[in-house]
């Protein structure tokens, strides 16, 4: 058998930072459930179109926008992360 390490279900982190979470990860989970949250506020909001019942109050109208929310915070991550990899990237080959 050969001595290799296995990554089981887990990406290899750079060994400076073994279990520390990369630059806008948080942002990308944190927007991600915004975004599922907005997205069940939008699915109770349509459901009396469907059902023939009577609509909810204006404010779900307001929290299905949490999808917009959702999807920009998470974007916002995905720049930063995008932005420190560059800068990895440059200082690894300044060296």
């Amino acid at each position: 058998m050969r001595d290799t390490p296995s990554f089981r279900g887990t990406s290899p982190r750079p060994p400076d930072q073994p279990n520390s979470a990369g630059a806008g990860d948080r942002l990308v989970r944190a927007g991600a459930i915004v975004f599922f949250a907005g997205a069940v506020a939008t699915l109770i909001t349509v459901a009396p179109l469907f059902l023939g019942t009577k609509p909810f109050p204006t404010y779900m109208f307001g929290l299905s926008m949490l999808m917009g929310v959702g999807f920009a915070i998470a974007g916002a991550g995905v720049l930063r992360s995008i932005a420190a990899q560059r800068r990895q990237a440059r200082s690894v080959s300044a060296r």
